[in-house]
């Protein structure tokens, strides 16, 4: 077992039911904040928009809300953020919504104090991967969705749709400084979106654990979070209220924002993220369902890891799993009790032709997660991948 790993965790976490009520009580780290929430209605129509407000305004802390973020966030939507949070003179950033509005924080804290464009210090594809010259606006988080875990790390995934990239943004300056994870906040996440964020935060945990990086603290972490949302997730996309299922789900999304500051995830990540950077309305968590049994199947196949994949199994509830193929099997039974077994990739306008451009738009745009597979992945691989997986 690898025995070297870097622990930095800067971030204040308030986990459990009812925690939203302590937001009053916490330092804020500046006087006046940009609240960043989502272009949809969820946080307005709950009551969540209200609450935050309202405690705010009880600490005496200022705020302009700017409600542009959208599924897949866009290098064009975190600039147009940083430039209101510059034109009203916020000096912090409060994101409050579910994964695309807590990955764009990082990004538009790092523009609110740079100069330039996000793409001058992005790494990877047409990014041109300058240093940041600037700390970014300090950042608080309140998740209200279960998949992404960037309310606790620094990275965030942002697409540029004129290149038709979508790439992985962040920087350890850039972590938030206080992040509340309430599950009473999630009860209104349709079944669907539970499902897909879900998947999200798993895989992210099931990608350290075969990632030829994984560690000594990084393991146990991930199979705790893997244990907890194989049991719960179904009973969360059956029972939107059942608060037990919900916040044993946000444990384990919030914990892969700590695994993957300790393990990186692996190419499963960089090829959905080519999925979604072409197909703006393909959920991210939708298209890592639909790839994710063949993508695990090539290593199962190659037998890069069956250690791995039997202990995740039995993390996933086959106790006497012994091979690895059972992992296949404990993940495609979570599959059908979610009710997303039968996604299709064709249903977002994906077209089979298109595999080859796939594999290559994910090896060029984040071809680093593919050094954290356990095995060679070639690019005839990654097309047969997708190949396999296209319905």
């Amino acid at each position: 077992m690898n025995m070297d790993f870097m622990l930095n965790t800067p971030t204040k976490l308030l986990f459990g039911r009812g925690k939203l009520n302590e937001l009053v009580e916490q330092q804020m780290p500046g006087k006046k904040a940009l609240l960043l929430i989502s272009n949809g209605k969820s946080v307005k129509v709950n009551g969540t928009l209200d609450r935050v407000t309202a405690q705010l305004d009880k600490a005496g802390v200022g705020y302009v809300v700017c409600n542009n973020i959208h599924e897949n966030p866009s290098k064009e939507v975190v600039m147009e953020a940083a430039a209101c949070a510059k034109q009203n003179g916020c000096d912090f950033i409060l994101a409050l919504g579910g994964g695309a509005v807590l990955d764009a924080a990082v990004a538009v804290s790092a523009m609110a104090t740079n100069s330039g464009d996000l793409w001058d210090y992005v790494c990877g594809g047409t990014g041109k991967a300058q240093p940041l010259q600037h700390a970014g606006l300090p950042i608080v988080t309140i998740a209200t969705t279960s998949g992404t875990g960037s309310e606790i790390n620094c990275w965030g995934v942002i697409s540029n749709h004129e290149t038709k990239e979508k790439i992985g943004f962040g920087n350890p300056i850039l972590n938030p400084v206080l992040a509340i994870v309430d599950p009473e906040l999630m009860r209104t996440v349709p079944a669907k979106y539970t499902a897909y964020q879900g998947f999200d935060a798993l895989f992210h945990n099931t990608e350290v654990m075969i990632s030829r990086f994984v560690n000594v603290l990084s393991e146990p972490i991930a199979l705790s979070a893997i244990e907890h949302i194989a049991k719960y997730l179904p009973r969360a996309v059956k029972d939107g209220n059942d608060i037990e299922a919900r916040e044993a789900v946000a444990y384990g999304s919030t914990i892969a924002g700590l695994t993957m500051q300790l393990t990186s995830t692996t190419a499963e990540h960089s090829m959905e993220h080519a999925m979604s950077a072409c197909h703006y309305d393909l959920p991210h968590g939708a298209g890592l369902i639909m790839i994710s049994n063949e993508f695990y199947r090539f290593f199962v196949e190659r037998h890069a890891c069956d250690g791995q994949f039997v202990k995740m199994a039995r993390a996933m509830g086959m106790k006497d799993a012994d091979k690895p193929e059972d992992f296949l099997t404990a993940l495609a039974d979570l599959q059908k009790a979610c009710g997303v077994a039968d996604l299709k990739m064709s249903d977002y306008g994906i077209c089979k032709e298109e595999c080859d451009t796939l594999a290559r738009n994910a090896r060029e745009t984040m071809g680093g997660l593919f050094a954290a597979n356990p095995c060679e992945m070639t690019h005839e691989d990654c097309r047969g991948i997708f190949e396999k997986a296209y319905r």
